[in-house]
């Protein structure tokens, strides 16, 4: 029996793996689960899984969630302090999937732990690659990446000879606004964003398909998870979802994996690893699916590709500042206080007017995250002024 752990257990990556786990009662046990704020989200899942820890990242709603557990014996944590604890208890494989940087702290609790993490949050590779990939190192932790594209690299890739592999290629959807020129997409809505054309995922993460951010950031997160060097990894939009990206060596194979869009395929794959399980994913028909579609990515409709390949590029601090700044103009954008075209375009200003040093700690990655939060907020509310 494997004992595991879910770092934001009730978003969508959470509420999947809680999902294979409902499903294999007699193969896992969970030592710890954390949610944000949903409270009646988290107590559910804790009493299904008879969790020993759960915690509640809203320090205000550690009361609520005490009092929804009360009699089943399960202990409760509130604040950042208790996401820190419940990464730091002793599970053979933790899934990350805490949005955003603010999971960059449990993570790091996790890997110091040696422990098998199962990393579903990009945004802590992309501010603090080179920090996180030193710190599994150091503690003998391994990093499963569970992000469809990159778990598919992962299968396909032969780590013991990196020097023979030509490219890495990074596919994507390209979002909802695959063909949509700039000046249709200046007037869509968050609603109309969020719905994208082939998967099921949080409000965040579909804004960065929307804007292609995703696909940025991804960028940078492969180029720590698999060193064979950012020039050596290229995007192709390929809409139909179903090869989630491909390796090509230097004999002129390319290895590819496949799979209908549906995050509990990787998702089982990190969970069983070394080994395989079975997941309920709809199985793959490429006779009714009849055709596969490629096409260059475009970076004039999509500026957010440059911008994530010059960070990557220049390395240093510039990725963590692309992070910082793309979260707050998200988050404006959802609050709709800022149009789809400004994210991109605030993005820009915060990299060209921010150039600290590379962060070497945890809190200067912290305090350069929080000056590009501060500058991006600054400027949006200059422009509304």
């Amino acid at each position: 029996m494997r004992t595991v752990s879910i770092l934001g257990a009730t978003g969508s990556v959470g509420t999947s793996t809680l999902d294979l786990i409902d499903r294999n009662r007699d193969s896992f046990e969970v030592v710890a689960l954390t949610a944000h704020s949903d409270v009646k989200g988290l107590a559910d899942a804790a009493r299904r899984t008879r969790a020993r820890f759960a915690a509640i990242g809203d320090a205000a709603l550690g009361g609520a969630l005490a009092e929804a557990l009360t009699g089943t014996g399960i202990e409760t944590g509130a604040g950042e302090g208790a996401l820190i604890e419940a990464a730091a208890r002793d599970a053979d494989w933790t899934m990350a999937s805490i949005v955003g940087c603010a999971g960059l702290k449990p993570v790091m609790a996790a890997l110091k732990r040696g422990a098998t993490v199962a990393l579903a949050n990009k945004e802590s590779l992309v501010s603090a690659g080179d920090l996180m990939t030193l710190t599994a190192r150091t503690h003998g932790a391994t990093l499963l990446p569970v992000d469809s594209e990159h778990n598919a690299i992962f299968q396909c890739l032969d780590r013991d000879r990196l020097d023979k592999v030509r490219r890495i290629i990074l596919t994507a959807s390209g979002g909802p606004f695959r063909t949509w020129s700039p000046a249709e997409m200046a007037g869509v809505t968050p609603e109309r964003a969020v719905k994208h054309p082939n998967w099921s995922m949080g409000a965040k993460i579909s804004i960065d398909s929307a804007t292609m951010m995703n696909k940025g950031l991804e960028l940078i997160e492969a180029h720590h998870l698999f060193p064979v060097g950012h020039e050596r990894i290229d995007i192709l939009v390929h809409p139909q979802s179903v090869i989630h990206s491909m390796v090509e060596y230097v004999d002129g194979s390319t290895l590819a994996q496949l799979g209908t869009p549906d995050m509990r395929t990787p998702i089982a794959h990190a969970l069983a690893w070394p080994q395989r399980m079975a997941a309920p994913a709809e199985r793959l028909d490429l006779a009714r699916i009849g055709s596969l579609s490629f096409e260059v990515p475009d970076p004039v409709r999509f500026p957010a590709l440059a911008l994530a390949r010059a960070a990557v590029e220049a390395g240093g601090a510039r990725p963590a500042i692309l992070n910082a700044a793309n979260e707050q103009a998200v988050a404006a954008f959802l609050g709709r206080r800022i149009a789809f075209l400004d994210i991109a375009a605030i993005v820009a200003k915060v990299l060209d007017s921010y150039d600290p040093s590379s962060p070497t700690s945890l809190d200067e990655v912290f305090a350069i995250d929080a000056e590009a939060r501060r500058l991006a907020t600054a400027m949006m509310e200059e422009k509304a002024a």
